[in-house]
């Protein structure tokens, strides 16, 4: 494999792979970074108590990418699963990526890029490649990725720059939930997810976003196996009453969020 000139090796990264029965999907992620000749130092793929014939599926993939199986015998939810993986990764940098992602023929270029920066620069803990929405506080850092800004003014009243952390694909340093606290495994997703986004903030940490949010990764679900998270469609709408409850739902999560951060205690 290391002798293959087209090979593009990445050995200091770990890919975690988050699980749960979505075989299938799981497969054509690994068989995408597969086709784009792209390798990493290791992968784990954290299940989260998935049935047995999904399992076994996916022992039967392990055969085939090589990859370390971390297993629960009942599901323990994402901040579990996370949790689990990351303790297993033991490269010096992971790649989250969660299986319903898959990576698109810009991944190797702009990965490589992001790489670089986090290896350089050390005040930078994660670099985001996905997003449903652009952080809507940054400043440019390059011709690539912006850095995404926080502040608890309400002047600056999009709930959404809480989301300096995000589950969707990133790059990280392996000591993360070293420094940021592993992941709560008492709540459900969206509450897991912005659990960790208070500790990442209330840490100081610091993040970049990729510019172009939908352009290393695409999101894919297929019937057989279609996403386990359902969202509210009514906010993405653009007819005026959506538009109208949108605004008013923005300013009051933001409210809240401001509220929840400067209630949030580090332990």
């Amino acid at each position: 494999m290391k002798n293959n000139p087209l090979l593009k090796h990445f050995e200091n990264v770990g890919l975690l792979i988050t699980h749960y029965n979505r075989s299938q999907s799981l497969e054509r992620l690994l068989k995408a970074f597969q086709n784009l000749n792209i390798s990493f130092g290791e992968i784990v793929v954290s299940d989260d108590g998935s049935e047995p014939d999904c399992v076994d599926n996916i022992r039967k993939q392990q055969e085939v990418y090589g990859f370390k199986l971390i297993t629960t015998p009942k599901n323990k939810g994402l901040g579990n699963n996370i949790n689990k993986g990351q303790k297993n990764v033991t490269k010096p940098f992971t790649l989250y990526v969660q299986e319903d992602f898959v990576p698109t023929p810009y991944f190797f270029e702009n990965f490589d890029h992001a790489l670089s920066i986090i290896q350089r620069d050390e005040k930078f803990d994660i670099i985001r490649f996905y997003a449903y929405f652009k952080h809507p506080y940054t400043k440019q850092y390059d011709d690539r990725f912006d850095e995404m800004l926080f502040s608890t003014s309400l002047l600056k009243p999009n709930h959404l720059k809480f989301y300096v952390y995000s589950d969707h694909p990133h790059l990280r340093r392996t000591n993360f939930i070293e420094k940021f606290r592993p992941y709560r495994e008492d709540l459900g997703v969206d509450k897991t997810e912005f659990a960790m986004c208070l500790s990442f903030l209330k840490r100081k940490g610091r993040g970049l976003q990729i510019k172009n949010i939908n352009l290393m990764f695409d999101q894919l679900n297929s019937e057989e196996e279609p996403s386990t998270t359902t969202r509210a469609e009514w906010i993405n709408k653009k007819k005026l009453i959506p538009i109208v409850l949108r605004e008013i739902y923005i300013k009051y999560r933001s409210l809240k969020n401001t509220i929840q951060y400067l209630r949030y205690k580090k332990k």
